[in-house]
């Protein structure tokens, strides 16, 4: 053993926070050259950095395991303590000296001890727990004693809820340090973090967010204690166990004294404590700790430095050797030599290593750190691997990029990000050994390349999951009493200090939801600071905005756009609904009263428009008595009224009154008296809002979908919400009202006592199938009768022109030829099968008879349910047993019946005979020529030449008819023709 004293040496000793670090750096600078170890490489970077910004980057240099910075003109190293170069420097400094009692890097430290010597100065600078030790190997040494330059004391044991600001919370694992930032992150906004597995770039973006003040809080493992200068005022330490890599043990005091003693900041005080399931420290050790008095250091960890490379045992034998001071003891094996011992044991190591030159490569590749830490077989298998690409020239440029290539990828959670951080931190050490791989310069910026954008995903990652920036900001600015600045932009997001606040919708704002009750309480108080303006300018934009911007949704909502503005409210009767308005109270009533005048219009114009012709009925002064009266009912009804609930009225009403009615759009039906106008989809729309208004709902009922005929009957419904919604049930479906009298004309044209089978024209009016159209006609009051009969092929005589005289003619078959032409086709068919039967029998064959194709068929017969106290059937019964016309009130009943001078009759009145009795001949005849308003009845009623027909039961078919076979029998037809 060899203790080089060159030069002065000085030891200057004491406790953290007492400047020996900055005075370390001014003495190197008053040198010409020097060299300074550090212990950590975030350190060295820190130091790297000041004397940059002193000296300028051309004559500085930074050497680690990791990197290297080496200018031409190079006066100042600064360098971790591992990576020191062995040059003759005028100045020389070890900072934290007492790591020479570390078990696994105390060797180095040690052996820099003992042999680092400036030429003109060299410093130790550490804990004064070294003074004996350090007296006792470096003969002449001179002593310092620095004290703090600020006070540290014990505050005790706090909750995390509680801890102060700029305050450290001190872990010893990664799952304690998670669990403790996410749980600061929700109470405090968020926090950085620091542990020694991060690379350098993402504990120095992490310290940097926390001294810019951006975080309060800053939870760390016990890394912190090696040598950062942070703004910390107060130190608490979660745990007083740790795991140092063998086993689980109580903390040293020195180490807690260490830690503890990064609270306080220059002259600033600090304190320290206990926090979580800590328990609180003896007196002893709290008294230890403010006045860093601790044992002294009785062993130093020392390993032999002069190794020799003859074979692998004999290198293994000068690591193990001892050194023959009381002071200097051998500690664990270290990593290296654990490798190299691991690798003599492999046969295939063994055969390549043939000599001293093989010996001191492996040792180089043993020396390798094992960031990876997966296990001791993986880092072994990696050293073999790359010991034999050594052996044999370089590293594979194709196997590092491949490597490199499967680590490059910055997805994933913090755990995946430090994996491969760690994984690339080896091929950044690899890359930095000379001589390694084929392209030193290229590996080297590639490596690190990748690190940093490892480390800065890392730290991304580390801040989006345990800080809250929004609520940092926010505390922040509020402990600096400056005001908060908020922005609205165009899609009405509201930003505070640039951090998402919550959203303007319509006239209020809706804080963010993931904000805590304190924070929301600053977020809206920020936030309506900017708003105030933005209501004004918001509030004449609304008004100013057409009515085609503004719509009302089937719960009575008011709509600007997608923004909710207000809400319909009862008003003073159903088409005068009131308004209410969805304005916060921030933006004042002179706002709210601006919205609410705008929406009033709306709702008013949008009213007027769609009712415009019951409001022109409530309004005619010319409508006197009865008519008066009747048009209030329906008025108060929204220009719907059933028949039944008004049979009195209606009956009532005289000719003179159901005209004025009339006029007005009002239609007396069978079934219902209606506006037609107001069975649109829009005025059916507003309709159910406003009744649902007017009665007081909670839910109101929703409009069907335009365009249906009929929809479902659901029995929970009400039956008044169909009648508003402008359709009538009748049994599993409910019929459009318009549709339904359009049924009811055709209805009373049919004899409904004997009964009726149901013709195209009403299946196609109801869009339904025979089977659908049966229930409905029972839905009605009808008994559905249901058969099976042999389909009758009937001759269809094509629509032909008149023919001349003499000539064969075309001209359509009237109704009677039709049945004609029928049943002469089925006598001729029976005759041809009498014939073919007679032959077979003469001939001995035998014919089987096809079965006739059958067809459903269903008779229709009125058949009213009975009712308590109805009125006998009298002169108001029709002849054929059809509904009633005397508007008693029952489903089916007829509509009234006007006059028989009555000229002015509507369409719609063509009910106004008793159903299924022969219609007055003259208003027949008037309607069936185009007065009156009616329509022709078509040639169902009528013989060619205009005369009537007499009244005889008809059979009508819902199946289309089919062409006459032209080489069929029957041209009797045209013959039949010809003779009229």
């Amino acid at each position: 053993m060899t203790i080089h004293e060159r030069g002065r040496v000085t030891a200057i000793l004491g406790p953290t926070n007492t400047g020996k670090t900055h005075y370390a750096i001014e003495r190197m600078l008053a040198h010409r050259t020097g060299v300074i170890g550090l212990p950590l490489r975030l350190l060295a970077r820190e130091v790297y950095d000041r004397i940059v910004k002193a000296r300028g980057p051309s004559v500085v240099a930074l050497v680690t395991g990791e990197e290297r910075i080496v200018p031409d003109r190079v006066q100042y190293w600064v360098a971790t303590t591992e990576a020191m170069p062995d040059i003759a420097a005028d100045f020389v400094a070890i900072d934290e000296i007492q790591l020479c009692a570390d078990p696994e890097r105390g060797h180095v430290f040690t052996d820099r001890l003992l042999k680092m010597r400036g030429l003109h100065e060299t410093l130790f600078l550490g804990s004064d727990t070294m003074r004996p030790a350090i007296a006792a190997l470096i003969p002449g040494v001179q002593f310092q004693r620095r004290d703090r330059l600020s006070r540290l004391s014990w505050s005790g044991s706090k909750k995390l809820s509680r801890m102060p600001a700029r305050s450290a919370i001190v872990g010893f694992s990664v799952d304690d340090v998670y669990a403790m930032a996410e749980l600061i992150r929700r109470q405090k906004g968020g926090c950085a973090v620091v542990m020694g597995a991060l690379s350098p770039r993402t504990r120095n973006a992490q310290v940097a967010m926390y001294q810019a003040g951006e975080v309060d809080y800053l939870v760390a493992t016990d890394a912190i204690g090696m040598g950062l200068n942070l703004d910390i005022r107060h130190v608490a330490f979660s745990a007083t166990h740790k795991f140092d890599g063998r086993r689980v043990r109580p903390l040293f005091p020195h180490e807690m004294g260490q830690i503890a003693g990064r609270a306080g900041r220059h002259i600033e005080s600090g304190t320290f404590g206990v926090t979580g399931e800590a328990e609180i420290l003896d007196e002893g050790l709290i008294d230890a700790i403010e006045n860093h008095r601790f044992a002294p250091i009785q062993r130093l960890t020392w390993r032999n430095s002069d190794l020799q490379f003859g074979t692998m045992d004999r290198l293994v034998d000068s690591l193990e050797s001892p050194s023959g001071h009381a002071l200097l003891g051998r500690g664990r094996d270290a990593d290296d030599v654990q490798a190299l011992k691991s690798l003599r044991d492999i046969p295939e190591i063994r055969d390549r290593v043939q000599g001293g030159q093989d010996v001191r490569l492996l040792w180089d590749v043993c020396r390798v750190p094992d960031f990876r830490g997966i296990s001791p077989v993986e880092h072994t298998s990696l050293l073999a691997r790359i010991f034999g690409f050594l052996q044999d020239g370089a590293i594979p440029s194709d196997w590092l990029a491949a490597a490199i290539r499967r680590i490059d990828r910055t997805h994933g959670d913090i755990d995946a990000l430090s994996k491969r951080l760690a994984y690339i931190r080896t091929w950044t050490y690899v890359a930095q050994r000379s001589g390694w791989v084929q392209d030193e310069s290229h590996w080297r910026g590639e490596t690190r390349a990748v690190e940093d954008r490892l480390s800065d995903a890392l730290h991304a990652a580390l801040t989006q999951r345990f800080v809250d920036r929004r609520t940092s900001v926010l505390l922040r600015r509020l402990k600096q009493k400056e005001s908060l600045v908020a922005e609205v932009n165009d899609k009405g997001e509201v930003t505070v200090e640039g951090e998402f606040a919550g959203r303007l919708e319509g006239f209020r704002f809706r804080p963010d939801q993931t904000a805590t009750a304190d924070e929301a309480r600053m977020l809206n108080r920020a936030s309506y600071e900017a708003l105030r303006p933005e209501f004004h300018l918001r509030a004449d934009r609304f008004y100013n905005a057409p009515d085609t911007e503004l719509d009302y949704t089937e719960q009575g909502g008011l709509m600007w756009g997608t923004a909710a503005i207000g809400k319909l409210v009862r008003g003073a009767d159903a088409l005068h609904p009131g308004v209410e308005v969805f304005v916060d109270e921030e933006a004042g009533p002179e706002i709210a009263e601006k919205v609410k005048r705008r929406l009033q219009h709306f709702i008013d114009r949008k009213v007027a428009a769609l009712f415009e012709p019951l409001l022109t009925l409530q309004k005619d002064e010319a409508l006197t008595g009865l008519a008066r009266g009747f048009a209030f009912r329906l008025v108060e009804s929204l220009g719907i009224l059933p028949r039944d609930g008004v049979a009195h009225e209606v009956k009532e009403l005289d000719q003179e009154a159901r005209g004025a009615l009339r006029k007005h759009g009002v239609r007396f039906g069978q079934f219902t008296i209606f506006m037609p106008a107001l069975l649109k989809p829009a005025p059916t729309r507003l309709r159910l809002v406003l009744w649902s208004l007017a009665e007081g709902l909670d839910t109101f009922p929703e409009s069907p979908p335009p365009g249906l005929v009929t929809i479902p009957h659901i029995a929970e419904v009400p039956e008044q919400h169909y009648t508003l919604s402008g359709y009538r049930p009748a049994g599993e479906r409910a019929i459009r009202i318009d549709m339904l009298e359009r049924l009811a004309d055709l209805l009373r044209t049919q004899d409904t006592r004997s009964g009726f089978e149901a013709n195209p024209d009403m299946l196609s009016i109801t869009g339904m199938t025979l089977e659908q159209f049966s229930k409905l006609m029972e839905g009605l009051g009808y008994a559905a009768e249901r058969g099976e009969r042999a389909k009758i092929k009937t001759a269809e005589v094509p629509v032909a022109a008149p023919a001349p005289e003499g000539e064969a003619s075309d001209a359509p078959l009237t109704e009677e030829e039709s049945v004609l032409a029928a049943e002469t086709r089925a006598k001729w068919e029976a005759e041809q099968a009498e014939k073919r039967r007679a032959e077979a029998e003469a001939s001995g064959e035998v014919i089987e008879e096809a079965e006739p194709e059958m067809e459903v068929f269903y008779t229709f017969r009125w058949a009213p349910k009975p009712r308590p106290n109805r009125r006998p059937q009298g002169d108001g019964q029709g002849r054929r047993g059809g509904p009633r016309r005397d508007g008693a009130g029952q489903d089916g009943a007829a509509a009234d019946r006007p006059e028989r001078g009555d000229r002015s009759a509507h369409q719609g009145d063509r009910q106004d005979r008793p159903e299924g009795g022969r219609p007055n001949r003259e208003r027949r005849d008037k309607r069936d020529h185009g007065e009156g308003g009616g329509k022709p009845r078509g040639k169902d009623n009528f013989k060619k030449g205009g005369k009537p027909q007499h009244n005889k039961p008809a059979t009508f078919s819902s199946r289309p008819e089919k062409k006459a076979d032209p080489d069929s029998p029957f041209a009797i037809l045209a013959a039949l023709k010809d003779k009229k």
